[in-house]
């Protein structure tokens, strides 16, 4: 199962520091959340696709395509507050 390290802007509805999941792609792991913690992927998803301001990370690589984006077994799961500047 892939291991999902829960961000502080889920803190609110998650009470535990990781959740332990089994999807298949970014979307899988959001929908099993939800599941879980209903209310979790109004904070993530807008509009069909990650919320603006939100990056994930699968295994320490940052993940390009969204809510496809796949989700190998024993991944590590990271949604954080996504950078810009220059």
């Amino acid at each position: 199962m892939a291991t999902v390290f829960v961000p502080a802007i889920l803190r609110s509805l998650v009470p535990v520091a990781r959740v332990e999941v089994s999807g298949g792609t970014v979307g899988d792991v959001i929908d099993e959340l939800e599941a879980l913690y209903p209310g979790v992927e109004a904070l993530l998803v807008e509009d069909g696709d990650i919320m603006p301001g939100v990056a994930v990370s699968i295994n320490d690589q940052a993940g390009q395509m969204g809510l496809f984006e796949p989700v190998p077994v024993d991944a590590e799961v990271h949604f954080l507050p996504a950078l810009s500047g220059g």
